[in-house]
């Protein structure tokens, strides 16, 4: 499935909270709180001149988000972030002064931050960062995981010492759940997704987001025209397409917003020109874009920078996963998550297809940024799909 954008408010500038949110000074909070953690380092961009080349594109480049902070998916950067912003902003109240992230592992900024209790809903990765992000500054978490969520994921949560609640039913069941044992218990969310009256914390978690486009403009020999940007509930993709839209202004790249037929709730808001959420059918291969309601924060983003939207089998993705570990020419091997390489399935799709290429100006002279958002977050799942191990895959080429 494919569609163009059609909203009312396509091409408008986006809101002042929301540019504010997603603008230099929020990234540049973002990237001074991940310079405070031991493991920050910046993730790679691979050029993958082959698959450009087959895809009759100037040049494909893959931001590697499998490698960020040690947590395999770029979601370390968003709930982590919010949690230890969270702290600061909470010490800052009680002690009646501004609080500095240099003061985090400070004996004051600790027992306040001992005394909090994160909570949040997860397919995966972001229940991972949440919890992280509890574990470095000393407070404590509690991760809502549905019965989709492997055991594998939920022990790489429960490594960084967090309680796991299980439930049954899907990601936004597990959602509710999370909001409303918090409510009752006085704990903080910390959700990659809003709803009406909990939007500033969704906020933070999509600034931290930001640092990928900003690592990556930094490296990219020229600035992008076209990017594919897989979607859950759309915050991802809303982060990374609002702050390109705000730096690189007229200049943009065309934002292509990519899901799981099995679970495209940002394409059905598309094309209803409204938030709305769909029927659970059959669960995803890509695990972690399992999601069927949209961000509302998200949306309000994408409705106007978000220019096509569109759909990817499971097929794809899984061929998508093996095509990395095994390139072509020169390209390196990159290990891809079920859901890591769906913008790269949906730039795929549309390479392939004469109408869409000709609807998104893809051409021999195109430049584009694919964002890898995870690696092998479930190794076995990973083994099983790819025929090879995720460090064989890291083995077999390294990159240029």
């Amino acid at each position: 499935m494919f569609l163009l954008n059609r909203h009312p408010d396509h091409r408008h500038p986006l809101t002042p909270q929301d540019a504010a949110m997603l603008g230099l000074a929020g990234v540049e909070a973002a990237e001074r709180f991940l310079a405070a953690r031991d493991s920050q380092a910046e993730t790679p961009l691979h050029a993958l001149p082959a698959l450009a080349g087959e895809l009759g594109i100037g040049a494909l480049h893959i931001k590697d988000e499998g490698k960020r902070l040690g947590l395999g998916s770029f979601k370390a950067l968003g709930g982590a972030y919010a949690v230890m912003h969270l702290v600061l902003e909470e010490a800052g109240n009680r002690l009646g002064r501004s609080v500095d992230v240099a003061e985090l592992h400070g004996a004051d900024v600790k027992a306040i931050a001992a005394g909090m209790t994160f909570a949040c809903a997860t397919d995966g990765n972001h229940g991972r960062s949440v919890a992280q992000g509890a574990g470095l500054v000393g407070a404590r978490s509690v991760i809502f995981v549905h019965s989709g969520v492997s055991n594998e994921r939920v022990a790489a949560i429960a490594r960084f010492g967090a309680e796991i609640v299980r439930i049954a039913g899907d990601y936004d069941q597990s959602v509710r759940e999370a909001a409303r044992v918090a409510a009752e218990r006085g704990w903080t969310v910390v959700s990659d997704t809003s709803w009406p009256g909990y939007e500033r914390i969704p906020g933070l978690v999509m600034q931290g987001y930001t640092v990928i486009v900003r690592e990556a403009l930094r490296r990219l020999p020229k600035s992008p025209t076209h990017v594919f940007l897989q979607a859950g509930v759309g915050g991802f993709a809303a982060a990374v397409a609002g702050h390109l839209a705000i730096v690189l202004g007229e200049h943009r790249p065309r934002a292509v917003v990519v899901e799981p037929a099995r679970a495209a709730c940002v394409y059905a808001t598309a094309k209803a020109g409204r938030p709305v959420a769909i029927a659970h059918t059959k669960p995803t291969v890509m695990a972690m874009l399992e999601c069927y309601e949209p961000s509302l924060v998200a949306w309000r983003v994408l409705s106007r920078i978000g220019d096509a939207f569109m759909t990817v089998d499971e097929e794809d993705a899984v061929s998508v996963m093996n095509r990395l570990a095994r390139p072509s020419g020169d390209d390196p091997a990159i290990v891809s998550g079920e859901s890591g390489g769906a913008g790269l399935a949906g730039l795929i799709r549309a390479a392939g297809d004469s109408k869409m290429r000709a609807a998104l100006h893809l051409d021999s002279h195109s430049r584009v940024l694919i964002i890898n958002s995870e690696g092998a977050t479930d190794p076995g799942r990973y083994a099983d799909l790819v025929g090879m191990a995720p460090q064989e895959v890291a083995r077999a080429r390294q990159p240029a």
